[in-house]
């Protein structure tokens, strides 16, 4: 409560006294965040009970898991009114890594933040989510080694049909990257604003990133996408297979996996056929 009056006297022009402050603790805690009180005339009385009673009026945005943050800005934009210039300069600045800042999770957040508060608030939320499902996994929270697991995490994303099929293709990059093996797989070159784009022999043969897996050694130097929680497990704990190869069955929602090269073209002959 003293905080809130501090805070009225010294930022806001609002000089108060020692019977706002106990008015304000008859009338309950001031609410968390951005508030709306709806009007800009109110009796002084009337001004402290918003305080204690306003909520903040919100939109509801969702980002989705293999989504990168290009298009997720895309969508803030059009919910919340707001400059995606602006947005993208705040994320550039706030940015860890180039994507996998921001957890795949759906957000309430408060309308009336500016771009850089909104980049702030959603950065800030993913921090401390990460920090508690890392002190849960590890018993501590190393940022470094937790974006590498992201990393791998936003491939697995990127690459598997469904929740159940993450450690299975969490495996077989475990198993590519202790043989040595480039991960060549399509989905690390769908980052950023080719998130959407098909991947194309040409896309392959001049992208020059880490993203490029054809042409680079080991995971991606940043996430490809945003991820959710499923995908950091299976990067962390992969299934236990010999597997090094799977491609997508064709007109079905899963893959087929494969433990040789022999039999991986085999799959891929029956798929044509």
């Amino acid at each position: 409560m003293s905080s809130t009056i501090s805070y009225l006297n010294d930022s806001q022009n609002q000089p108060t006294n020692t019977l706002d402050s106990i008015a304000l603790g008859i009338l309950g805690s001031p609410q968390k965040g951005w508030i709306d009180i709806k009007t800009t005339k109110l009796s002084r009385l009337d001004f402290l009970d918003r305080l204690t009673t306003s909520k903040a009026p919100g939109a509801t945005v969702t980002l989705i898991p293999g989504e990168t943050y290009y298009f997720f800005l895309k969508i803030l934009s059009k919910k919340l009114n707001l400059s995606f210039d602006k947005l993208l300069t705040a994320y550039n600045k706030q940015k860890y890594k180039l994507d996998g800042n921001i957890l795949a999770d759906t957000y309430n957040i408060p309308k009336g933040m500016t771009e850089s508060r909104v980049i702030y608030f959603l950065m800030n939320h993913t921090e401390e989510r990460y920090k508690k499902l890392s002190q849960k996994i590890f018993k501590h929270y190393n940022k470094p080694n937790w974006y590498r697991y992201v990393a791998m995490a936003s491939v697995i994303q990127k690459e598997s049909a469904s929740a159940a099929e993450m450690p299975i293709v969490s495996s077989v990059i475990h198993n590519r990257l202790k043989k040595g093996m480039k991960l060549q797989m399509d989905g690390t070159l769908n980052y950023g604003k080719y998130s959407h784009t098909r991947v194309t022999a040409r896309m392959i043969d001049t992208d020059t990133t880490s993203y490029n897996t054809y042409k680079h050694s080991g995971i991606p130097k940043h996430p490809v996408s945003a991820v959710g929680f499923e995908a950091i497990k299976a990067a962390i704990k992969p299934a236990s297979t010999d597997y090094l190869y799977f491609v997508k069955i064709k007109n079905q929602k899963k893959h087929k996996f494969s433990k040789t090269h022999k039999q991986h073209n085999n799959m891929i002959q029956k798929n044509k056929k």
